[in-house]
């Protein structure tokens, strides 16, 4: 499993390119998931668990891996179904997500995938609005034809893990209130909780947020206020896209966006849990504005400030 793994900080060469890397694991016999690669750690047989009373009820114990002490969920109870039971295939699953380290027990970890973004679906409308997917494929497994389910793992984190939108004292600028009411903010991300919490974030702000589930759906909103003749750095005040999304990725989406001169100029925020050095290079590449490492309600606000603080200089 290790051997799997190693060439994980390699593979960033496939960010930019509307490709992903998929980790396949079972948590039930008839079943794959899988979650991205780029948010994963290692994968290791579970070690011994330490007791966590008190905590949720998902968290069924902490690991302790080379020194450093990582709560390990039950991604099987968390998204609804029986608890699991540890046995020798199980693995754990250790991710970094919205800046924090987490192991996530399953029941067996399969092979990796490679995959573009447009081999990614958006979960059928008929599995309901509390489902625990991003998004789903099919692959050829094993010699036959097999349905995936992606993990929604932010929605996972957030019925597990408080986040606060309140904002620290001293972040708000009281002069610029005035200047938000009724400033549009168009946000892309194919997970409802992590779109949430950036609405609930900046309708604290008195700012209209504009949602949209992949990077496509967002390129065609642009086109299509484009097309309507809107300027677009006069009708929104910023975009705000995550990295990974299926049918267009966000670095691919900010290329696009470059690259169309009706909308160059737009000013975009990347708002991503993915970790690693490789973002601030990507962001440079690609041509993003800022980066933001979810989920940072205080530097979310201070990011749409400065951009709000620059367009007002802009007018004449």
């Amino acid at each position: 499993m290790t051997q799997m793994l190693a060439s994980v900080d390699q593979r960033t060469k496939l960010v930019g390119e509307n490709r992903l890397e998929l980790l396949l694991f079972r948590i039930s016999v008839t079943q794959l998931f899988a979650i991205n690669v780029f948010k994963v750690k290692e994968v290791v047989k579970v070690p011994p668990l330490s007791s966590m009373p008190g905590s949720h009820s998902s968290i069924i114990g902490v690991a302790n891996l080379r020194g450093l002490s990582i709560p390990v969920i039950d991604l099987r109870k968390a998204i609804g179904f029986r608890p699991s039971a540890i046995h020798p295939e199980s693995n754990l699953i250790v991710t970094e997500y919205n800046r924090s380290v987490q192991g996530f027990l399953v029941d067996k970890v399969e092979h990796i995938v490679n995959l573009t973004w447009g081999d990614i679906m958006p979960p059928p409308k008929t599995v309901g609005r509390d489902n625990y997917l991003t998004a789903i494929t099919r692959i050829e497994y094993q010699d036959k034809q097999e349905l995936v389910s992606i993990i929604d793992v932010e929605k996972v984190l957030a019925e597990i893990i408080h986040y606060d939108i309140r904002l620290s004292d001293g972040v708000l600028d009281e002069q610029l209130l005035p200047h938000m009411q009724g400033r549009k903010v168009l946000i892309a991300d194919d997970s409802a909780t992590a779109r949430r919490q950036v609405r609930e974030t900046l309708e604290q702000l008195g700012l209209e947020v504009i949602e949209v589930s992949d990077g496509l759906l967002a390129l065609n909103q642009l086109k299509k206020w484009c097309d309507e003749g809107k300027v677009i750095t006069d009708h929104i005040l910023m975009l705000i896209t995550d990295a990974e999304m299926p049918e267009m990725d966000g670095y691919k989406l900010t290329y696009e966006v470059r690259n169309d001169k009706r909308m160059a100029d737009l000013f975009i925020t990347l708002n991503t849990s993915l970790s690693g050095s490789f973002n601030n290079a990507m962001v440079e590449k690609v041509g993003c504005n800022r980066f933001i490492s979810k989920f940072q309600p205080d530097l979310l606000v201070e990011v749409v400030q400065d951009r709000l603080r620059e367009a007002l200089m802009a007018k004449p």
